[in-house]
């Protein structure tokens, strides 16, 4: 197989779409450092199927892209398209029915990479391992980079081991070998799996054995308590048929007894009609005493409200006469003390008089304080005519209250003379309640 043409697009520094041609025989790139000389092999590499972001001299794959410049934004994918001629149909036999062979992988940020061979999406192994068949590949001593050749020259032998088996173009062999011996391991781990799988079938199937043991005794009992329940069963419909026929004489003997209690019940019943015909006269007369009794029991509650209430007028009655008596007392004994006052003025106002006869000279001094007797005794007069009249008032509010304490007396008899009334007429009519309620 032979490389023809390199395109790249976002790929680094070829943020447009370049197109490499490699031409048979030897395809030289001349340049300033800088101007993308190990993009372009970095591209190869990385459409080969290079997942090293270190070997692309980046921090992670996404960094391939173009992350933009000065006068140019960033790109959010790159892609990579590797044309191969496939004339000699040395490709795998998957891709020998076209003699050109396309091969893309293309990055989308935060995505991920895809691969696609001639247009139809591949794993990046079956890129790995279409160019392991070739004897090359990302990783392949072919693709040699500044200081490799002094490397190779200092190799451990295993690593000049991988350079001579590329050049024998047995490199896919080996890694075919690598990869049938991780499937060879994958299936010794499924089969020790299946072991374990088998071993756990078999407990599983003793179980089950255990189960259907348990199931056919099951069975059996299930035969045998049907058989039991249908003997039981049949037991208690010979039970059942000695009962119906025991209930069924039963049943006529009651029959025979309903008759004869309907005729008794029908005599019964002509001997209530004619009581109940008799009892209609009787539930008048009790309807009549019960509405005088409903009369006779609010009267009486009317009266003894009455009675209570003239009860109270009497004890407020008699709480008054006893205050006017304290009154009069106390103002009888004013009037008492104001008579002696004025029998004393007297003598004084006598014994005044005798003293201007007997002395002249004193006259004028004798006449005040005469005048001065004088006017206190006019005074004391005016008090005790004001308490004459005090208790004159009083006495007639005594005999006032006296007379009304009398009248509720007078209604308080007459109140329970009617409520003594009332109690008779309603034990007469319980009496006469009492024959009635015999007869009903």
């Amino acid at each position: 197989m032979q490389f023809q043409r390199l395109r790249l697009s976002g790929f680094k520094s070829f943020v447009d779409a370049t197109e490499l041609r490699i031409e048979p025989g030897i395809t030289g790139i001349v340049g300033p450092n800088g101007c993308g000389k190990s993009n372009l092999l970095e591209a190869l590499r990385w459409v080969m199927g290079a997942n090293s972001a270190k070997a692309m001299r980046a921090g992670g794959m996404d960094d391939v892209i173009f992350a933009g410049s000065g006068g140019r934004t960033s790109r959010n994918h790159a892609e990579v398209v590797l044309t191969i001629d496939n004339a000699e149909r040395r490709a795998p036999a998957a891709y020998n029915d076209s003699p050109i062979l396309e091969v893309v992988r293309r990055i989308d940020r935060g995505e991920g990479s895809t691969y696609r061979i001639n247009g139809r999406e591949v794993r990046a192994r079956d890129v790995q391992l279409l160019f392991a068949d070739a004897s090359t590949g990302s990783n392949s001593p072919a693709l040699v980079r500044q200081g490799q050749i002094s490397e190779l020259i200092a190799a451990k032998p295993q690593n000049r081991r991988m350079i001579l088996e590329e050049a024998a173009g047995v490199s896919g062999l080996h890694s075919r070998r690598h990869e049938a011996e991780l499937r060879l391991r994958a299936a010794e781990t499924n089969l020790a799996r299946l072991d374990d799988i088998a071993r756990e079938l078999d407990s599983a199937l003793n179980r089950l054995r255990r189960e259907a043991r348990n199931a056919e005794r099951y069975r059996r009992l299930s035969g045998e308590i049907r058989t039991l329940q249908a003997a039981v069963l049949h037991a208690r419909w010979a039970e059942a048929g000695e009962a119906v026929r025991r209930l069924t004489e039963e049943a006529e003997e009651a029959a025979r007894g309903v008759e004869d209690t309907a005729r008794a019940a029908a005599g019964a019943s002509a001997r209530s009609a004619r009581a109940e015909a008799a009892m209609v006269p009787l539930r008048e007369a009790e309807t009549v005493a019960a509405a005088i009794l409903n009369k006779l029991a609010i009267d009486r509650d009317r009266l003894e409200r009455e009675a209570e209430a003239l009860a109270d007028e009497v004890r407020r009655l008699t709480a008054e006469i006893a205050r006017i008596d304290a009154d009069r007392a106390r103002e009888t004994q004013s009037a008492a003390d104001a008579d002696a006052a004025l029998a004393r003025l007297a003598a004084e106002i006598a014994r005044l008089e005798g003293e201007i006869a007997a002395a002249p000279s004193r006259g004028p001094e004798l006449e005040a304080g005469l005048r001065q007797a004088e006017a206190e005794r006019n005074r004391l007069q005016g008090e005790v005519e004001a308490l004459a009249a005090q208790v004159a008032a009083e006495a007639a509010q005594q005999r006032a209250a006296e007379t009304r304490a009398e009248e509720a007396r007078s209604r308080v008899s007459r109140t329970r003379r009617a409520l003594d009334q009332a109690v008779r007429e309603r034990e007469a009519l319980g009496g006469a309640e009492a024959p009635e309620a015999r007869a009903a």
